[in-house]
């Protein structure tokens, strides 16, 4: 299978997915898990939200590594509020799939716990452990959740629109089966 010309690489469209499935699966454990009771069972989902959030920011500084050498390609005949559109929700989602994991690893430094990646790679925290600041960047975590979250929707459905109303070859520069011009 060949990539489409104006399409992304294939280890840009690999990363993409990656990070779209952990965040996917990590946005509803987040949301299931926070209103527990204390048990072992929250505690083990807690840890794997928390590698799940360490896998998106490792995978995240990846894509924009490899993004630097790779810029994506121009997205061709449309608008330009649609390019200038397109190019901010990039940068918008990139920033958050940063800062999301990032958040959540000062929120747990802050509380006093710490990160053990796949229970065998403790992290070490970034803050000395402070309640009240925990408790502020638990907000602030749930908080730029939520705009991802708002954002991911907004990205999928601008995607469906130009694959089901535009019939445009938009989607299938990052789903190369979908590719139109074949």
């Amino acid at each position: 299978m060949t990539l489409p010309t104006l399409g992304y690489t294939r280890t840009a469209i690999a990363l993409h997915w990656l990070i779209a499935l952990l965040v996917f699966s990590a946005f509803p454990l987040g949301v299931y898990m926070h209103d527990l009771p204390f048990s072992p069972g929250r505690l083990k989902l807690y840890s794997y939200h928390k590698w799940l959030g360490v896998t998106v920011f490792l995978l995240a500084l990846a894509r924009l590594l490899w993004r630097l050498k790779h810029p994506a390609p121009p997205p061709a005949g449309l608008p330009a509020w649609q390019r200038i559109a397109a190019t901010a929700m990039h940068h918008l989602l990139y920033v958050l799939i940063v800062l999301v994991p990032v958040s959540g690893w000062l929120m747990s430094s802050a509380k006093g716990f710490q990160t053990v990646y796949l229970g065998i790679a403790p992290i070490p925290d970034l803050l000395a452990k402070n309640k009240e600041l925990g408790e502020l960047l638990t907000t602030v975590h749930k908080a730029l959740n939520f705009i991802l979250a708002v954002l991911v929707i907004t990205h999928l459905t601008a995607a469906l629109k130009h694959y089901f109303v535009d019939r445009d070859e938009v989607l299938g520069r990052m789903i190369p089966l979908l590719d139109r011009k074949k």
